[in-house]
């Protein structure tokens, strides 16, 4: 049974450049020469002088160690894999217009150029059954591809279903909820009320006997809420969405990440992937609001909480406006911000409602 070929990166080689570990590469192939030093003809220091590098023209060259036609025949065993095609993710010379729409990409000829992910075929399967290096992953998903169609992610449409989401499925759904939430919030600070015994629900009608302490009050915690969720967008974008050094090489935290943000910059331009789907985030949002009830009084929690959902929906709106909707000059100015995160550099510019806390940690993206 032949061993299954992997897509490396040159980084991937590089980071094997010592004799515990000595990979080279040759005509786009990798090898992991390791256990061959100490067989080489011509000494381990050879080798390890151009451990991590290519050694084409090396062993090319009659000057340096010339090679004879079994060297090359023995080389064979040693292949790991070969290096992918890419280009430099990081584009600097890249520009957004207020107009930018990008052509579609060819998926048989995206697919037969990279040997990544066949965009006809559902995706998270292939990116489960992957053949290819982390690096090589990073360096593919961060090349933007466009679809007219959403491209499918699992077989099944059961499964399907749940993937992908319209933009207004959020404000319909998270927006009562932070309405309740709010609501909830002033009555909690206006205390035990007599219609409460008698009435399961509170009467709408009661509503303009509830004290103005109350609201301010409920007002109050619902803007830390705003500035809090301005924080944790922040934070889990770069911190748990770009978790991009510190994931580990393995299938199942290569399908996480792809899962999680890895297909919106793969594919940036989906319309029903530019929202989050309700499961998704109500998996994020749970330990943020148990921690809320637990660190603060119910009225003090339910307020900031509201605060932040009504953020959230506004975020989550806002994200989809950047992606595909003509905007006034502000939101403009985000729109190329955040396509600049996308087609730039996605090592920065991690804010999508303001750049305030990338200018606070320095990841400010200039345009």
């Amino acid at each position: 049974m032949s061993k299954r070929i992997r897509i490396y990166t040159a980084e991937d080689v590089e980071a094997h450049d010592k004799p515990s570990s000595c990979w080279i590469s040759r005509a786009g192939k990798v090898y992991d020469v390791t256990n061959f030093l100490q067989d080489h003809p011509g000494g381990d220091d050879l080798i390890i002088q151009y451990a991590g590098k290519d050694v084409d023209e090396v062993m090319k060259d009659p000057n340096e160690h010339e090679h004879s036609d079994s060297a090359y025949d023995m080389l064979v065993e040693y292949v790991i894999g070969r290096l992918g095609t890419g280009e430099a993710t990081v584009r600097e010379d890249w520009e957004a217009t207020d107009d930018f729409h990008p052509d579609d990409t060819d998926a048989s000829r995206d697919f037969e150029k990279n040997q990544f992910l066949d965009l006809r075929k559902p995706l998270l399967r292939q990116v489960w059954e992957a053949n290819f290096s982390k690096t090589y992953y990073l360096q593919q998903v961060h090349q933007p591809r466009h679809l007219s169609q959403s491209a499918r992610l699992f077989g099944p449409e059961y499964l399907e279903v749940f993937t992908r989401t319209a933009w207004y499925v959020v404000p319909l759904l998270w927006g009562p909820i932070a309405a309740y939430l709010f609501l909830r919030s002033v009555f909690q600070f206006t205390g035990p009320l007599p219609s409460f015994a008698s009435q399961p629900r509170l009467p709408i009608e009661y509503l303009p006997n509830v004290p103005l302490e109350s609201f301010v009050k409920a007002l109050l915690c619902f803007f830390l809420g705003n500035v809090i969720w301005t924080l944790l967008e922040y934070t889990l974008h770069r911190f748990l969405f770009h978790i991009d050094n510190y994931l580990p090489d393995t299938p199942i935290f290569l399908t996480l990440h792809f899962l999680m943000h890895g297909i919106h910059h793969y594919l940036p331009m989906d319309r029903l992937r530019l929202v989050m789907p309700p499961l998704l985030f109500f998996v994020l949002e749970t330990p943020f609001t148990q921690l809320a009830y637990i660190l603060f009084p119910p009225a003090v929690a339910n307020g900031i909480i509201s605060g932040a959902f009504t953020f959230y929906v506004l975020y989550d709106c806002m994200h989809y406006a950047l992606h595909h909707t003509k905007l006034p000059q502000y939101m403009r100015d985000m729109k190329k911000y955040h396509l600049a995160h996308h087609y730039k550099n996605f090592e920065l510019g991690f804010g999508v409602t303001s750049k305030i806390w990338d200018i606070v940690f320095s990841t400010y993206l200039p345009l």
